[in-house]
């Protein structure tokens, strides 16, 4: 094997997974849109130090056109749930909404069913350099 890997164990970092179904020809303004108002909205959130989550990943099917799945990784529970606040959910719908004026319907959710108990306890990655 070439390269160099780590792995990291017993990490217990909590983990959302939101998958959302549209109209596959907005999938594109969707992404743009998410990340402007979502991604940057979240992670420029006045009172932290630095982002709330360690990383933010959109996975595409090619299987199921319009489906994107979206998974977080976050710090803390604390930090999630600061950022779940209803009031600052609210904030950051309501620029989604003037902004991606079409129909978006969240299909899953397995962190709720689970009092969110999803959680990364290892990862093997590549390092580069």
């Amino acid at each position: 094997m070439t390269g160099s890997y780590r792995y990291v164990k017993g990490e217990r970092l909590p983990v959302e997974v939101l998958v959302f179904r549209m109209d596959p020809a907005h999938v594109e303004e969707y992404l743009a849109v998410d990340h402007e108002v979502w991604t940057r909205g979240e992670a420029l959130l006045p009172g932290f130090e630095r982002i709330p989550f360690l990383s933010k990943e959109v996975w595409l099917d090619d299987s199921k056109p319009g489906e994107v799945t979206l998974v977080f990784v976050w710090e803390s529970l604390d930090a999630w749930l600061t950022v779940g606040a209803e009031a600052v959910q609210q904030e950051l719908q309501a620029r989604f909404d003037a902004l991606f004026g079409h129909p978006i319907e969240l299909i899953h959710a397995p962190h709720e069913a689970s009092n969110y108990g999803i959680h990364r306890w290892s990862r093997f990655e590549r390092v580069e350099g």
